[in-house]
């Protein structure tokens, strides 16, 4: 029998030819199991509510199509309501992007570089609100007006004493190192445009969620939005939506890390799952399990190719979507009662959240993120070799760093589920 050997995903996201190291993807495009778009467009009816069921199983099998991916993760991130019309759905849409427009428009009032194409990497105010007259600034700002005719900054350039405003000047230039960083293999981001365009809604994003500003690691999330979404509006949304599920990863305070509640987490897992490893870890000095601390604050981008991301978190997010999502970001009090979650059927519900709902897990404790699971199935995967050849922390962050671009995203969720199931198991046990 025939079988489709798929088409390459890397086509749809071009490296620079210059950059020879970058590891190629292993997702590939097939017929009959990648989410096609006339599959997705068949999902719809005439109003244009979606089988979002049909649509679940179709990415659990072979991932969706790059055409039609930026459509289907606003879905899968809980931006639109598989319930919703076309009409609703474009009422929505007009709303947020005024939305966004307004927000934009009063960083851009606060400094005038946001919105005109240009961004910077150099500090442009101290810890006091005095502001700095960095040459790199000026530099950048009249990059493409040697005559001096860029934005004009003076009315930024003055001293600030609202510490809200201070705090968000403050990450600016951060924000420009991160975006120049990020992606930089891609042909995307040679072009300015796209730069500032990314530089733009974390920008703004971080006057939007002012508890937890911009942090190291959102660039990474954020840069596929803007590739996928062409709507400068509807990516900073998208990125909204992924960063309500990522955020408290990003909460900081003088004693603890964001993400440090999810070691906690996998540690907890790695005991249960494989005791002989963690306490080997342990006994190394990586009971914190520090060293996993990236693959969770990025979702795996640095662990898997560009495309191989991609492909990874529409697998999470299908196998974790939870039909009351749009509802529950939307109108939480309403959508509390457990009465509008019987009512739906279980095939609306992804493969991961549908074992917490058999386990009776459902109504206790909020279900650990999946991507827990994927870094545990990872160190199962890597056990044997942990377990004889480290010697010290340097090992493991060695023996893991050696696996970057050599991950299968499909077999790792594959792992992580199996996992999930057996950890179900024992701590039921327990």
């Amino acid at each position: 029998m025939w079988r489709d050997p798929g088409t390459p995903a890397d086509s749809f996201y071009e490296v620079r030819p210059e950059c020879t190291d970058v590891p190629k993807s292993k997702f590939k495009i097939k017929a009959g199991k990648t989410l096609s778009v006339r599959k997705w467009q068949a999902a719809f009816s005439p109003e244009g509510h979606l089988d979002i069921g049909r649509t679940l199983g179709r990415i659990h099998r072979g991932g969706i199509h790059p055409l039609i991916r930026g459509e289907v993760w606003e879905f899968l991130l809980g931006c639109y309501d598989p319930k919703s019309t076309y009409e609703e759905r474009d009422e929505i849409r007009k709303r947020r992007r005024d939305q966004y427009s307004v927000l934009k428009e009063e960083c851009h009032s606060l400094f005038p570089l946001v919105g005109s194409g240009k961004f910077i990497t150099a500090p442009i105010i101290t810890e006091d609100g005095e502001p700095i007259q960095d040459p790199i600034v000026l530099l950048q700002t009249n990059a493409d007006n040697p005559d001096g005719n860029g934005p004009d900054l003076s009315a930024a350039m003055v001293k600030e004493t609202d510490k809200k405003i201070i705090e968000w000047k403050l990450t600016l230039h951060q924000i420009g190192l991160d975006v120049v960083r990020t992606d930089r293999t891609l042909v995307f981001y040679e072009k300015q445009e796209n730069l500032a365009k990314l530089w733009d809604v974390l920008a703004v994003y971080a006057w939007f969620d002012r508890d937890v500003g911009y942090c190291q690691g959102m660039s990474d999330l954020c840069s596929p939005m803007i590739m996928l979404l062409e709507n400068e509006g509807d990516a900073f949304w998208c990125f909204e939506h992924l960063m309500r599920r990522m955020r408290g990863n990003f909460r900081c305070t003088e004693s603890s890390v964001g993400v440090e509640s999810q070691l906690n987490n996998l540690a907890s897992v790695t005991q249960v799952i494989d005791p002989k490893l963690h306490q080997h870890l342990e006994t190394l000095g990586g009971g914190d399990y520090l060293f996993a601390f990236r693959m969770l604050m990025v979702l795996f981008r640095r662990e898997f190719s560009f495309a191989d991301s991609l492909y990874l978190w529409e697998m999470m997010w299908a196998l974790e979507y939870d039909p009351d999502l749009f509802n529950n970001y939307e109108d939480p009090e309403a959508s509390s009662s457990e009465g509008s979650k019987k009512a739906k059927s279980i095939r609306q519900y992804g493969k991961y959240e549908r074992e917490y709902m058999k386990n009776g897990s459902k109504s206790s404790d909020a279900p650990l993120p999946i991507s827990v699971f994927l870094v545990a199935s990872v160190l199962k995967d890597k056990s044997a070799k942990l377990l004889t050849e480290a010697r010290g922390l340097d090992d493991v962050v060695k023996i893991l760093n050696d696996m970057t671009g050599n991950l299968d995203a499909k077999k790792a969720c594959i792992g992580a589920m199996k996992l999930h199931k057996k950890y179900l198991k024992k701590a039921k046990k327990t």
